[in-house]
């Protein structure tokens, strides 16, 4: 059984605030009590080793710090075209292996994806605009790296690491 809680924002949509449960694939809902699901705060699924998939509503724009940290085992996560923001930390330890980063996200703040040991390759949009420092930090096995040419790519988002981009 999953549950989740919510907290209202200022523009009166919805923040997923907290998540109970423990199945493999989590649907995370749309809309809660007729409003809009937007944000999922920060650490809402954090150490949760049993998850493998989760689904993201069209909705959401911003995905809060160590949402996924700790989600070893998430291999399936397919980030909604709405989204506008990552946070620091967001997928940080996670067993993400690709993923594709919507055109709405203009950034990828520092550690966003530190750690994430199984990373082979990740698809910018095209409104992409900045990798930070420290961005793919630990991402041993990362191999590929989508960006357009006009991405400032800080000379540490990857600790040195050679990429095919």
């Amino acid at each position: 059984m999953m549950e989740f809680e919510y907290k209202q924002v200022d523009d009166g949509t919805l923040c997923v605030s907290g998540y109970m449960g423990d199945e493999a694939l989590v649907e995370v809902p749309a809309e809660a009590d007729g409003l809009p699901v937007t944000v999922i705060g920060d650490g809402v699924f954090q150490g949760h080793p049993e998850l493998t998939e989760v689904r993201l509503p069209d909705c959401i724009t911003d995905l809060g710090e160590f949402v996924f940290d700790g989600c070893e085992n998430l291999r399936q996560l397919k980030l909604p075209a709405s989204l506008e923001r990552l946070w620091g930390y967001t997928f940080v330890r996670s067993g993400l292996e690709e993923i594709t980063i919507p055109d709405g996200v203009r950034s990828i703040p520092p550690f966003c994806f530190k750690d994430c040991k199984n990373l082979v390759r990740v698809e910018c949009g095209k409104g992409m605009k900045t990798i930070n420092a420290w961005a793919f930090a630990g991402c041993d096995k990362l191999s590929t790296l989508g960006i357009g040419p006009t991405v400032k790519l800080h000379p540490q988002a990857f600790e040195s690491k050679e990429l095919n981009t």
